[in-house]
């Protein structure tokens, strides 16, 4: 049996988003800044997906720019939030210790040009409260920029509050939404967002194409020069067909939410449940403000990629935390802020599923996970030591 348990890395693209694509590889494969008719049949399709995407978060058109994806639109938001913050001599950020690379690594940039980053602590629920971004709020901050949910654990954050305490204190507050647009319900005006990063291969569209949506009146600084595409904020020609299968596959997302949610957190539970029946294992991530797909495990005594790989052997492609930091020996930083030790961060296991996955399938993974891990534990100098109690058990 095949099945696919890494949609927290990457989708299978629907039906409906492929549909929605193909007719601007072939008939209307106009560039959409061009006068004549075939240019500005793609012009409209461009504005089309504009207008439901839009529709989709709750803002208007004009506050939606059409990106290569997530990591981009991060960069875009928060390194114009800051440069508009320098103007005012505020140059202190808020963020959280669990943030993907593309915000950390960002932030890490911005302070080495001067600019003051506080990193919200995330032991407590595997996650942060709206209380704690009040108290670390300054006169000098410029802005809040979180995570709505966590990629590698499944935490999700208290946007709302977290929003209307940034809009009352009048500081930028920007979220990256990759792991929850077509998951969770957004609306940025009712949620006080300011700024917004999505990626269309998180919920069934296509790769290389993402969106930021930043509300009227903010400036955005433009990292990509070369043209007037999207306003003269991001240059270069736009992925017609990228963003119209983006589109569709956002309103199948948002249309078929309530249904996607309840099946699978029955089957999120369901494998919970029984990878909780492993000795000496933890959950990882918020018990109760959980993505509905995420399943993240520390298994104490192995090492997560030897998991992997003997998990791919029986058919279960899965990963042990963020794609994007694959091929590294260091243990997740988001593991390792949550408080985990370094030697049960390794035994990582992430579990993410879709409304594709059937029970069937995660009665295979509640079949295999177990005994993988018995077979790498019996393998294991360090579960031996364990055992004998020449080390103390951790978890």
């Amino acid at each position: 049996m095949k099945v696919y348990a890494d949609n927290a890395a990457t989708t299978q693209m629907s039906k409906t988003a492929i549909n929605a694509m193909l007719p601007y590889f072939d008939n209307i494969y106009g560039n959409p800044s061009s006068l004549y008719t075939i240019g500005q049949e793609a012009k409209e399709a461009l504005e089309n997906a504009r207008n439901r995407i839009a529709a989709c978060l709750g803002c208007t058109p004009r506050e939606i720019t059409f990106t290569s994806g997530g990591s981009e639109a991060d960069n875009q938001a928060i390194r114009s939030a800051a440069l508009n913050g320098a103007k005012k001599g505020k140059k202190h950020i808020i963020t959280t210790a669990f943030e993907h690379h593309a915000v950390l690594h960002t932030l890490k940039r911005l302070e080495g040009e001067g600019f003051e980053v506080t990193y919200l602590d995330v032991r407590h629920n595997h996650n942060i409260t709206a209380q704690q971004v009040k108290d670390a709020i300054r006169p000098d901050t410029c802005l809040v920029t979180t995570m709505y949910a966590n990629n590698e654990i499944g935490s999700i954050l208290p946007i709302p509050e977290i929003g209307e305490i940034c809009r009352e204190a009048g500081v930028v507050f920007h979220t990256d939404a990759v792991q929850a647009a077509g998951h969770l319900p957004i609306n940025v005006v009712d949620q006080h967002i300011d700024m917004l990063s999505l990626s269309a291969h998180k919920f069934h569209g296509p790769k290389g194409v993402g969106v930021l949506y930043c509300r009227k009146g903010i400036p955005l600084t433009s990292l990509i020069d070369g043209g007037a595409q999207e306003r003269g904020k991001r240059a270069g020609t736009e992925n017609v067909a990228g963003i119209c299968g983006m589109a569709a596959a956002l309103e199948e997302a948002c249309a078929n939410m309530e249904e996607n949610t309840k099946k699978v957190t029955a089957l999120r539970d369901k494998l919970i449940a029984g990878l909780s029946q492993i000795p000496h294992s933890a959950l990882n991530g918020d018990p109760v403000h959980r993505l509905p797909g995420n399943v993240s495990f520390c298994f104490e005594g192995i090492e997560g990629e030897s998991l992997l790989l003997l998990l791919d052997q029986k058919g279960i492609s899965a990963s042990s935390g963020s794609a994007c930091t694959s091929g590294s020996l260091d243990p997740s930083h988001v593991l390792l802020a949550i408080g985990r030790v370094h030697d049960v961060a390794h035994g990582s296991l992430r579990l993410s599923l879709s409304e594709y996955n059937t029970e069937e399938e995660i009665n295979h993974i509640l079949k295999s996970v177990p005994e993988v891990v018995s077979y790498l534990r019996g393998m294991s100098p360090v579960w031996r030591d364990l055992q004998t109690g020449k080390r103390q058990y951790i978890l």
